[in-house]
């Protein structure tokens, strides 16, 4: 056999070495993957759960401070925009709105805006439409407990704090204001959640964690029949009734 012929096939057998290589690495890139994302997360909730935990241990402060008396859900208005629960949000188109989070009724317990931020609300995502000219809340406060524009009811009245859900993964599907349409909806925060709106967001492995007034933390799932279908990739609904109502 001639050198030159010896050279084709140490060229040819090295050529196939490199394509076993790379067979081998796309298969443990495909073994790895669906572990890399099951590992985010939990790591998504974790950092979720942190967030409620936190928003429940200044939310005890608070009733501990004004005799037991939930804050309500919205208040005044004031300066072109309301005081939410969570901050003071503007007038204004979406997307570019002001909001001032110093302005809520749990900032001097808390102090970080970054408690507001779920890392599972994917705000990077096409069909997601801001509420401010960046990040609001993610979180929402359930309206039995602090109604609107009034005093919130009694804590110490609650018969089963462990059974009654105060704050939650939020979102709501929205088809009526711009960049959003009837045939282009979109997935953008929301700051409350009731008996009757689909706006608690399953987005942990279809589960929505909430905070109970007794302080613990709980992954919940929708309540039968309560998605909203405008955004089947997206899984918003309502908490079950018994978890609701006071």
């Amino acid at each position: 056999m001639s050198h030159g012929s010896r050279e084709d096939l140490r060229q040819a057998f090295t050529l196939v070495e490199l394509l076993v290589v790379v067979a081998v690495i796309g298969i443990l890139a495909g073994l790895l993957l669906p572990t890399l994302g099951s590992t985010r997360q939990a790591a998504d909730g974790s950092r979720c759960t942190s967030n409620l935990r936190q928003l429940a241990l200044a939310t005890q402060i608070y009733w501990d401070e004004h005799g037991g008396r939930a804050f309500p859900e919205r208040g005044v208005r004031t300066n072109g925009g309301w005081n939410y629960w969570f901050g003071w949000l503007a007038d204004g188109s979406e997307g570019h709105r002001e909001f001032d989070p110093t302005r809520g009724a749990l900032w001097p317990h808390l102090r970080q805006q970054s408690i507001g931020v779920c890392p599972a609300l994917d705000r990077s995502s096409a069909q997601f439409k801001s509420k401010a000219s960046g990040a609001a809340y993610g979180y929402g406060y359930n309206l039995l407990v602090g109604t609107r524009s009034e005093s919130g009811i009694r804590i110490p009245g609650i018969r089963s704090p462990s059974d009654l859900a105060v704050f939650a993964d939020c979102a709501q599907v929205n088809d009526f204001q711009p960049p959003a349409s009837p045939s282009n909806p979109m997935l953008e925060e929301f700051y409350y959640f009731d008996l009757i709106t689909p706006s608690v967001h399953f987005r942990h492995r279809k589960r929505s964690l909430a905070t109970f007034a007794d302080g613990h933390v709980a992954p919940q799932r929708p309540q039968e029949g309560s998605a909203d279908t405008r955004l089947p990739g997206q899984l918003v609904g309502r908490l079950p009734e018994d978890h609701v109502r006071p």
